[in-house]
């Protein structure tokens, strides 16, 4: 299987799974909130945090993953600049991290302040 169909297959399970859970989620709201409420409201952003959680895990990985390999060809092609290539990568794939470790702590300040603890 080429990584092109990989990815289309990929991508098609990923929407399946998300629209299955919106529509089941929905229907189990709906009994489950008091008559007076919006059904399901309350909780939508449950899905935006581990929507977004996921995305932000996916995305960094790409990136780290996408860096390592172009420092490993630039390593391959030219072995005596290793030092200077691994320096220049690692400013980047910091900076990567740190955006998504930000956007995964503002994803649980989202779910924990929308849901406080007690």
């Amino acid at each position: 299987m080429s990584r092109v169909a990989f990815f289309r297959r990929a991508t098609v399970v990923a929407m399946l799974t998300v629209a299955v859970a919106v529509v089941g989620s929905q229907t189990v709201w709906a009994q489950a909130q008091p008559a007076g409420e919006a059904a399901g409201l309350p909780v939508l952003h449950l899905f935006g945090v581990a929507i977004g959680l996921g995305l932000v895990v996916i995305g960094a990985g790409l990136g780290i993953g996408r860096l390592a390999a172009a420092a490993a060809d630039g390593i391959a092609r030219q072995p005596a600049a290793a030092d200077k290539i691994t320096a220049a990568v690692n400013l980047p794939l910091f900076l990567l991290e740190g955006v998504a470790i930000l956007a995964e702590v503002f994803a649980l300040l989202v779910l924990f302040l929308a849901n406080p603890i007690g």
